[in-house]
């Protein structure tokens, strides 16, 4: 009987890397090592959980490591809303840089043989015409200081998968969306189901995104022992929405009806800037649309489960857990 494979979790704790573990667990072929910045109270009896500490500090012992096959690198820190921190830049690039960078090598003091990094598509940038998706071939075209660090930490690991010291697969991903998540998508959520009117129902755009469930069997595809060579690839749920189909599809979820009326998008776009909201304005009027055919290319992968289908999913999980008085529908 061959033995399992030993994949190992960085940010066992955050929206990825929890349901990446929960994932690895039912995968008989795979014992994982979840990494924790602290343990947490709930322990996995058939996960091997292990306090990391901060991955900035340096690098990791390297017996936490040793048997390990595929590092699976999720922590990092990502988008902020109304950051605080007086250099937002800097503080981006010691955690998704430098704590990259410590991780991968560690892993391969350690003697693991491949690394796979979740990145982002703001690495290739923030928006893009209709019809003309992002693709693995485009060249990156960050604007801000989290789409710069995943494009600094890309480069690398490229740099390590080149001296053959390590295999190196990146996974670069749109919005993720699944119970629980955080962020402008929650600020959205709460407004459909608060039932507040939305201005968007004139915006005609086209936006990719992913459930958590795919990104997470994409990843598990990765991970496969019988995957080879470096790569990088795009990844989505292969099916886009509109703001408006978005919105409807929460409401769908939350069993109301979708509150929407019409702006100009010149009128929303200048009201955001005077609000301060210019990045979220964006991302719901713009269009980001990926190309994710090469990841199924090689790798036979393919979302098992759909947008509209998704979105409904996360907003009842929603409205089941949450503790706020909700209006009736």
């Amino acid at each position: 009987m061959s033995r399992q494979q030993v994949v190992a979790v960085t940010g066992a704790s955050g929206f990825v890397g929890s349901a990446l573990v929960e994932a690895l667990r039912k995968e008989p072929t795979v014992a994982c090592r979840a990494f924790y910045r602290s343990l947490p109270q709930h322990r996995l009896d058939d996960v091997d959980q292990i306090e990391g500490g901060d991955l900035t500090k340096g690098p990791l012992p390297a017996e936490v490591l040793r048997g390990v096959d595929t590092v699976v690198h999720t922590a990092a820190r990502t988008h902020v809303l109304r950051d605080p921190t007086h250099d937002p830049y800097a503080a981006y690039r010691r955690i998704n840089v430098d704590g990259t960078m410590n991780v991968a090598k560690s892993a391969i003091a350690a003697g693991v043989k491949r690394f796979i990094f979740l990145s982002s598509i703001k690495v290739n940038g923030e928006s893009t015409p209709i019809g003309r998706p992002f693709t693995d071939m485009d060249d990156p075209a960050p604007e801000d200081a989290y789409g710069l660090t995943k494009l600094e930490a890309e480069r690398g690991l490229s740099d390590l998968a080149a001296s053959g010291a390590l295999t190196v697969r990146v996974l670069r991903s749109p919005l993720v969306y699944g119970p629980g998540v955080k962020g402008n998508l929650a600020q959205l959520l709460r407004l459909v189901d608060q039932g507040v009117p939305l201005p968007f129902a004139s915006v005609r755009n086209s936006r990719s995104m992913i459930a958590l469930q795919n990104l997470v069997s994409a990843i598990v595809a990765s991970a496969d022992p019988a995957v080879g060579g470096s790569a990088t690839h795009l990844v989505s749920d292969q099916e886009d929405l509109s703001t408006v189909e978005l919105i409807r599809a929460l409401a769908d979820g939350l069993h109301r009806g979708a509150r929407l009326w019409s702006l100009p998008d010149s009128v929303l776009e200048f009201g955001a800037r005077i609000a301060g909201r210019a990045d979220q304005a964006r991302r719901l009027l713009g269009s980001l649309t990926v190309d994710s055919s090469g990841l199924t290319r090689d790798l036979g992968w393919r979302p098992s489960v759909r947008p509209r289908e998704g979105l409904a999913e996360m907003a009842r999980h929603y409205a089941e857990t949450s503790p706020v008085s909700r209006p009736a529908g």
